[in-house]
């Protein structure tokens, strides 16, 4: 019985991650063909969303706040744009690993100088943490460019077919791919037994402790892995813009990127996404509408979210329907 019950579990999982994809690529195509004028910014909420997933790798599931993501953001970036412009490496596949490992070794370092502290301390050094990354690359123009930014960033045809175009529908897909494959990795992340372990760590770490698992070893890993998610999403940043800014590790972006997991609802990665997708397209509505008074309407949105669905969009349709789904059974 406990068989069968297992492979009925396996079945669901693999069934609501089935779903997750399907949802994805429906709403990209949708995207492709309603906005085809806007593609580069979807392929910037594509980026944003691998941020944001990565925040949710470290808060949703770890209880660890940070407002400094962005600094793993930008280490992405960075890296993905020195190999090209100092070292000609224009490969975008290989311009994409050296953005993820820049940006897992960057969560590497931010994890060992974070997890020193708890509480409102941790928060504290993850802030000093983006700032000191900004201010760092600001004065190594030499190499990022500056504040002038890092230009002349020429990526290859992808498979040597496939060239970036100015309509960004190379950069878009190429993107899509990226999200696709990362959301699945994830999903076996979160399910497997260091997911899980995660989780206990987050709602009782004494008790983790008291078991003999390393709470810090663990954290430590998620860091490094919530780095490589980020650093992934920086690295497609830098070939579909083809220029690295200092915004690429400003704190405001940590802290919308935050805001967007808030949003869509934390330790579920669809949270991350639906957020993402909410946020930027409603800040990109409502700004071009009222360009004077956005931030306004914007804030008053989240406002309306935290008090009505504390959840998240995603989160508190998630429970509803769950509770509608237990009525009817």
């Amino acid at each position: 019985m406990s068989l069968v019950n297992h492979i009925s579990d396996r079945r669901a999982r693999l069934n609501r991650d089935a779903v997750g994809v399907i949802a994805i690529i429906v709403v990209a195509l949708c995207g492709y063909f309603l906005f085809p004028n806007n593609l580069a910014l979807l392929t910037r909420i594509t980026a944003i969303a691998l941020l944001a997933l990565s925040i949710d790798l470290i808060t949703g599931y770890c209880g660890v706040a940070t407002l400094g993501q962005a600094a793993l953001f930008g280490a992405g970036s960075y890296g993905a744009g020195i190999a090209a412009v100092h070292f000609g490496i224009t490969d975008p596949i290989v311009m994409l690993l050296i953005g993820v490992a820049a940006g897992a070794i960057a969560g590497l370092i931010s994890g060992l100088v974070v997890l020193r502290a708890h509480g409102l301390p941790q928060l504290v050094l993850s802030i000093a943490l983006v700032h000191l990354a900004h201010e760092t690359a600001n004065k190594a123009s030499g190499w990022t460019g500056g504040s002038d930014g890092l230009g002349g960033i020429t990526p290859d045809a992808i498979f040597g077919v496939y060239q970036f175009d100015l309509w960004g529908r190379t950069a878009y897909v190429f993107g899509i791919v990226i999200l696709v494959v990362v959301f699945l990795v994830l999903r076996q992340v979160v399910r497997s037994p260091f997911g899980m372990l995660c989780r206990g760590i987050k709602q009782d770490p004494v008790r983790v402790r008291a078991m003999g698992a390393s709470v810090h070893g663990t954290l430590i890993k998620m860091y490094a892995i919530s780095g490589a998610v980020a650093g992934a999403g920086g690295a497609l940043n830098a070939i579909s813009t083809q220029v690295v800014g200092l915004d690429s590790l400003s704190f405001t972006l940590s802290a919308e990127a935050l805001v967007m997991l808030v949003l869509g609802g934390t330790g579920s990665l669809y949270g991350a996404l639906a957020g993402t997708l909410a946020f930027i397209w409603f800040e990109d509505v409502v700004s071009a509408a009222n360009p004077f008074h956005w931030l306004t309407i914007v804030g008053a949105l989240l406002i309306a979210v935290v008090l009505f669905a504390p959840k998240g969009l995603y989160g508190s349709t998630a429970a509803y329907l769950e509770r509608r789904a237990r009525k009817q059974a």
